[in-house]
């Protein structure tokens, strides 16, 4: 059984530069799962960042912005891999919805992210998923934003319960919530 990390935080709080250090420093070949989307020049700008900071480190790379679980079955070749983000892969999961998002609630989601954290647990040595902390805000003034807070903050505590280890970035500094068992 492999242990798993969760890296929560604020946007901009140091939780990817932080989630990449922990993998480097875990022995074993690294993959990372990127769900990001190129949707406009600003996010290629930030995706081209991220990888210019994994080049020639030993990186492999599996681009997959929904089907989690078959990227971690694709990626299960490696011992460590890094997810980055769930805070994306849920906002993909509701663009993928679209009309149908009533179909998308919160037991699916738990069930969705039961399947990813059983295939990584079973998969790698090390299994490290970054996602934004949205819940410390204030509500969101209309029913889509307060959808994807409500299904993003149950992907989480599901995340967070299973996880052997939680970490919370704020400004940069990571403080351990959960400590490894």
């Amino acid at each position: 059984m492999g242990k798993v990390i969760l890296i929560t935080g604020g946007a901009r709080s140091g939780k990817s530069d932080y989630a990449q250090r922990v993998a480097e420093q875990s022995p074993g070949q690294h993959i990372f799962i990127a769900t990001c989307v190129a949707v406009d020049p600003e996010i290629e700008d930030r995706i081209r960042k991220h990888k210019k900071a994994r080049k020639g480190r030993g990186w492999n790379t599996i681009e997959e912005p929904i089907e989690l679980e078959k990227a971690l079955a694709q990626a299960a070749n490696h011992e460590v891999v890094l997810v980055d983000c769930l805070t994306l892969w849920i906002n993909n999961l509701i663009l993928r919805a679209g009309d149908h998002l009533a179909s998308l609630t919160e037991k699916s989601i738990c069930d969705l992210c039961l399947g990813v954290l059983d295939k990584a647990r079973g998969a790698f040595r090390t299994a490290i998923f970054v996602t934004n902390e949205v819940g410390m805000g204030i509500v969101p003034d209309n029913e889509l934003a307060r959808k994807y807070r409500d299904l993003l903050g149950r992907c989480n505590q599901v995340f967070g319960r299973e996880a052997d280890e939680v970490i919370l970035m704020v400004s940069g500094i990571p403080v351990s919530i959960k400590p490894s068992r």
